[in-house]
């Protein structure tokens, strides 16, 4: 019985010290590779973003250039995110990444200009921003183009396309600022009434009050390239920067309190073409061969090249000027888990 007892314990002893198989074979040789493979992953992006866009009317005098400047800072954004990856043979790939989320609060600054200011607003009013979300979709296909040494990872190109919509909704109104330009200049001589920018201590507008809608979205050409370095047999290394070099964007404002007899809905619509950057890096842990988690941090970037902000009229005309600016940001931390088969 002892005898039986010492060699059972001589075994459980041997068991302990060895590693667990499929590390030492990922180690040490590759895994046999699958005609087909499938990758399903579940995530989050923990995010913030600022959206800005801006237009010249300085053609129409005493306004300034930039004519206004509207930023849109959100944070506390929790994207939900499910990505799909289908490999065919060790070299070919195509992915599908899908995310949704509630924008959880920020701030919406509202810059006017007029000439006389050079250049420092006339007007600045904040609102806080509510009841909004994001959405967006990233379809890719690539192909394999390096196999680093010893089975150590990969290079990978990749080309795709990117739709990415964000609305902010802001709700009333706070005046920070009216300068002495913007409460003594009439904006318009030929009306009677005296019209000015703004009114020094103008109270604020109800929280409750919806002031301003914005929809952005931007439809993106994406390519560039992706690697994966294994460091140890259970953690590697992701990264990936992916250039857009061309993007369409629409923008489109409506302004709640303008009254239906001078504007239609939306109050201004902006297009244009753009480009814009996404860059990935991430640290990925193997809990077996099928199931991996990884953290990291993302950043997405678009700007514009060319645009027109365009003024819609309540009678049906239409007044069009330059768009002098429109820019997306959003970067924030990354987690998922993915499984393999």
């Amino acid at each position: 019985m002892r005898r039986n007892l010492a060699r059972i314990g001589c075994l459980i002893t041997v068991a302990l010290c060895l590693p667990p198989v499929w590390s030492s074979a990922s180690a040490q040789e590759p895994e046999p590779t699958k005609r087909v493979r499938v990758e399903l992953g579940l995530g989050t992006w923990i995010s913030v973003g600022d959206s800005r866009w801006s237009h010249n009317a300085s053609v129409q005098s005493p306004l300034g250039n930039p004519t206004s400047r509207l930023t849109y800072s959100d944070h506390s954004t929790n994207v939900v995110e499910f990505t799909a990856k289908v490999s065919v043979g060790p070299r070919f790939f195509g992915r599908l990444n899908i995310g949704g989320a509630s924008i959880g609060g920020g701030r919406l600054t509202d810059d006017d200009f007029l000439t006389p200011d050079g250049g420092n607003p006339s007007l600045r009013t904040h609102s806080d921003i509510g009841g909004s979300g994001m959405y967006y979709l990233n379809a890719d296909a690539g192909a394999r183009i390096l196999n680093f040494p010893n089975s150590r990872g990969s290079l990978d190109a990749l080309v795709g396309f990117q739709y990415w919509r964000q609305k902010h909704e802001a709700f009333g109104i706070r005046q920070v600022s009216c300068s002495g330009a913007g409460a003594t200049i009439d904006l318009d001589p030929t009306d009677p009434a005296f019209i000015p920018l703004c009114v020094p201590g103008n109270p604020p507008t109800p929280n409750s009050q919806l002031v301003i809608s914005n929809t952005n979205t931007w439809y993106s050409l994406r390519t560039g390239l992706q690697t994966e370095y294994r460091i140890m047999r259970w953690l590697s290394v992701h990264s990936s920067i992916v250039f857009k070099p061309i993007n369409l964007f629409i923008n489109e404002d409506t302004h709640h309190l303008r009254t239906p007899s001078e504007f239609q809905d939306p109050s201004f619509t902006m297009r244009g073409i753009g480009f814009g950057a996404d860059a990935d890096i991430a640290a990925r842990v193997y809990f077996t061969r099928a199931l991996s988690g990884q953290v990291g941090y993302r950043v997405w970037w678009n700007r514009m090249i060319d645009g027109t902000w365009k003024n819609h009229l309540a009678d049906g005309r239409s007044i069009s000027f330059p768009l002098t600016e429109m820019e997306s940001l959003r970067h924030g931390l990354t987690a998922s888990l993915s499984y393999s088969f």
